[in-house]
């Protein structure tokens, strides 16, 4: 039996897959290094920018494979497609970063050097500048305000009078009954008025609920509710 095993790694050079390797490697890691600086929520995960070093040299190395050869960059999206991710992205922005990391992996392994560093660069540079303008930030931080009252008994008017005087605006998040219906908690956003302070709302509220409890919880983003 014959076997004619055809090397074709002749399409590149060994210069090619180290040049491809090693800038793939550099170039991820100064994106993992700029999601690291400027991620600010606790959810920050080292796996993940470990995975987008492995992905930017993946994706090379996939190039490599692929090279101008169409029915190899079909098998090979076949052979991709049985992947599957059960992770969820926990922010939007990770998204970002992953195709960053993949479209510079694409460029190097297609032996666009400049491109990739070039592009890497600026869109890293770009990322950063962002991060520290604190670009599209919008104001949007609201108190939540949780007022107990007795069950049966109709208190929205005199909480609303309340808010109005002391909130620019409010909404009505939830209606909820407590300790076996004893007790009905309701739930609403505000805006503080300027000037205005949190114990002011509490006690003007617990004059009119009869000195049931009432909550106001700080910090809360809209988007959060």
């Amino acid at each position: 039996m014959n076997f004619d095993l055809q090397e074709l790694s002749g399409t590149f050079s060994v210069a090619d897959v180290v040049a491809a390797m090693a800038l793939s490697f550099i170039l991820s890691t100064m994106i993992g290094y700029v999601y690291r600086y400027t991620h600010r929520n606790v959810s920050y995960s080292q796996s993940y920018v470990q995975t987008l070093v492995i992905v930017g040299m993946i994706v090379a190395l996939i190039m490599l494979v692929v090279g101008s050869n169409l029915a190899r960059a079909f098998s090979l999206v076949g052979a991709l497609s049985v992947v599957r991710f059960r992770n969820a992205v926990k922010e939007t922005r990770d998204v970002g970063f992953i195709f960053l990391a993949m479209a510079v992996g694409m460029a190097a392994g297609a032996r666009f050097y400049t491109l990739a560093a070039v592009a890497a660069v600026v869109i890293c540079a770009v990322i950063i500048v962002m991060f520290k303008f604190n670009w599209f930030a919008l104001n949007v931080q609201r108190q939540v305000v949780k007022v107990q009252v007795p069950a049966g008994e109709d208190y929205s008017s005199d909480i609303r009078d309340v808010l109005i005087r002391y909130t620019s605006e409010f909404e009505l998040v939830s209606t909820e009954t407590i300790r076996g219906g004893a007790l009905t908690e309701v739930f609403y956003t505000v805006r503080m008025k300027k000037g205005t302070e949190p114990s002011d709302l509490v006690t003007a509220l617990q004059e009119r609920t009869s000195g049931q409890r009432v909550t106001v919880l700080t910090g809360y983003d809209t988007t959060d509710l």
